[in-house]
């Protein structure tokens, strides 16, 4: 069995009901077999980034150990996103439920299916700022510096559209 890994998981809806989606996918995470839930971000209403003609999204990230391999828990979310409707129609398209491997410990791994940490953590406020909540001091393999330095140093034309407000998970 590999051994346990701190994972850092990215969890994002804009459709339906996005709180109730994401909630979902917190209490299923915390049953999920090799997973041991840690903590979770603060709720964080965002533009969509990429294809922006569509409804604000609600990102969160959360902490916890994973004891499986990074293939094991990409199909476990994969399955958690097809149990609340997710259909892959359109790359950043509208979604009921987003889940994403953003960390695994130290691993860095590029795979066509599966890339870890996230290829785009580093450009995107609704990970970055969520993340640097969680672990404000944890340094990112492959970059090397925290989430709050990330984005902080992104460039303000990258920033721009990137609105990221905290809100209530009530």
């Amino acid at each position: 069995m590999p051994r346990a890994r701190e994972a850092f998981i990215g969890l994002g809806s804009n459709l339906g009901q996005p709180k109730k989606h994401l909630m979902f996918a917190l209490e299923r995470l915390a049953s999920l077999p090799g997973y041991t839930a840690g903590a979770v971000s603060s709720l964080y209403k965002t533009a969509a980034v990429g294809k922006t003609d569509q409804p604000a999204f609600y990102n969160a990230v959360c902490r916890g150990m994973y004891e499986g391999t990074p293939g094991e828990l990409l199909r476990a979310l994969q399955a958690l996103e097809a149990a609340r409707g997710r259909e892959r129609s359109e790359r950043w398209g509208p979604r009921t439920l987003d889940l994403d491997i953003l960390l695994l410990g130290e691993l860095v791994m590029d795979q066509p299916d599966l890339q870890v940490p996230h290829p785009r953590l580093h450009e995107r406020g609704f990970v970055l700022i969520p993340l640097a909540e969680l672990a404000p001091e944890l340094l990112l393999p492959r970059w090397g510096k925290t989430a709050g330095q990330l984005w902080q140093e992104l460039d303000p034309a990258e920033k721009a559209g990137q609105e990221v407000e905290k809100v209530s998970w009530a």
